[in-house]
């Protein structure tokens, strides 16, 4: 088996490091950080953010792993106390390693300029605003105009990451196993002269959303970690990606129990 680490730069991550790549010697597991079977991240949801855009070149080949030493491992299965217990799981199982997929979410962005415009997947979501100034723009579903938009901003988001940024604007919590995306106002805008649905909206797999703003070239526009702002944007279409991301699941909590540990805790 060859396996890829990626890591952050804090503390507890860099304590155990050592220790980890002692792990994997000694069980004959090598070290390839560029045709990896399995993808290890160290650190938090952040780490794991990076790993996935690291290498979504390679979905179909590789699978992903999250050993948490941060604040909040919402998509990490082993602590950092368990090394030796996660190494032997990965020996043990080799390459018929069991895997769980989730859903990603395909965004697809024009610019007025017509240079630059891009094709990316995201693991939690995207998230399209204008700072200072009301975001005005047209969503469409399936190519047929749905409403005129008024608000900060607009959040589109995969099943896991419906817990994220979504959750705290008041959408729903969808189970990954769920074959849909979410659609979510930021501080829309309703009164008399303004009308907008006002509440998330789950997508079907088979359909997709356009956003059409109004022409500016203020708009911030981020998929997961990465941010794009500053330009004119024509417009953005958001659907479900062809591809999912597969994590190792020799031992993979289910979704609600993470959900639980992660708002809630003990009751």
């Amino acid at each position: 088996m060859k396996v890829a680490i990626v890591h952050n730069q804090e503390e507890k991550t860099l304590k155990i490091l050592p220790e980890l790549m002692e792990c994997l010697a000694s069980h004959q597991i090598e070290i390839d950080a560029d045709h990896p079977e399995v993808v290890i991240s160290v650190g938090g949801d952040g780490t794991l953010l990076s790993a996935f855009h690291r290498f979504n070149h390679r979905l179909n080949e590789v699978q992903f792993l999250g050993i948490h030493t941060g604040h909040l491992g919402f998509y990490t299965d082993w602590r950092d106390y368990e090394l030796v217990d996660m190494v032997e799981s990965l020996k043990k199982n080799g390459t018929s390693m069991p895997s769980i997929q989730y859903p990603l979410l395909d965004v697809v962005v024009h610019y007025r300029d017509k240079e630059n415009s891009g094709h990316f997947l995201a693991l939690n979501e995207s998230v399209i605003r204008r700072v200072g100034k009301t975001m005005v723009a047209d969503v469409l579903i399936n190519d047929r105009l749905f409403e005129h938009f008024r608000g900060d901003g607009l959040v589109v988001s995969t099943p896991t990451g419906s817990t994220a940024y979504n959750k705290s604007i008041g959408g729903a919590i969808l189970h990954p196993e769920l074959p849909a995306f979410q659609l979510t106002e930021i501080a829309s805008l309703n009164n008399i002269v303004f009308r907008t649905l006002g509440s998330s909206m789950v997508i079907a797999e088979n359909d997709w959303v356009t956003i059409i703003p109004d022409s500016a070239d203020d708009y911030h526009l981020s998929v997961d970690q990465l941010a794009m702002g500053n330009r004119d944007i024509e417009k953005i279409t958001y659907r479900l990606a062809a591809e999912k991301i597969q994590f190792v699941a020799t031992r993979h909590l289910p979704f609600f129990t993470r959900v639980k540990d992660a708002f809630i805790g003990e009751v």
